[in-house]
């Protein structure tokens, strides 16, 4: 069952009515659709985060609009105060139920790799991979257990948890993880490699060589 969240429509958009609202603690929105147009909505701050933070960022919203319409979408993208963090702006896309689409969904990895504590170098070069589902099948996160991670082993698409609900949209053999090899570390240069024999070249030397000749 879908969170329902309370919106009220938008028809003044100018910038002194937007900067009230926030300051009432609302946030304006835009609800996307596949054929409707764009309808201009408000949400409740803490009621949106709350949401998001409970039941995850690709959770199915029943956004109640205040004329009594009623559709189901997900929170596509978000806007913040470069300096406050505050979000400032939200949109929304209506999502068919039946309907499979293609979102990024957080690569999360668990436990310390065996080669690390041998003093390897764990590396993630995705934090997202891409995933084909329907709305209510999409996965929170993919979780990869990293611990038996020797130095020299990594871990790609083909290796990750699969179920019959969503499908990986990245290259079956694109790496997602691996544990390299320390980096050999260069020798310090001691004293005795200098030779102090050798006498400094003057600066202005040879321009003086050359009046000379």
């Amino acid at each position: 069952m879908a969170i329902t969240l309370k919106a009220n429509k938008r028809e003044d958009l100018t910038r002194a009515t937007t900067n009230e609202l926030r300051r009432e603690g609302s946030i304006p929105a835009v609800v996307y659709g596949k054929e409707d147009a764009p309808v201009t909505v408000s949400v409740d701050n803490l009621e949106l985060l709350k949401t998001v933070r409970d039941e995850g960022r690709h959770a199915i919203i029943g956004l109640d609009i205040e004329n009594g319409e009623k559709v189901d979408v997900m929170l596509h993208e978000y806007q913040t105060h470069p300096v406050k963090g505050d979000v400032i702006h939200a949109d929304f896309y209506v999502v068919d139920m039946k309907e499979e689409m293609d979102v990024a969904v957080p690569l999360r990895l668990e436990g310390e790799a065996a080669g690390a504590k041998e003093g390897g170098v764990l590396q993630q070069p995705f934090y997202e991979l891409q995933v084909r589902a329907k709305p209510r099948d999409i996965p929170e996160e993919i979780v990869v257990n990293v611990a038996e991670l020797e130095i020299g082993d990594s871990i790609s698409i083909e290796d990750l948890p699969k179920a019959a609900e969503y499908e990986y949209l990245d290259e079956l053999d694109t790496t997602v993880v691996t544990v390299l090899a320390p980096e050999a570390e260069e020798p310090e240069e001691s004293d005795e490699d200098v030779d102090f024999s050798a006498e400094p070249e003057l600066v202005g030397a040879e321009d003086e060589e050359e009046e000379e000749a």
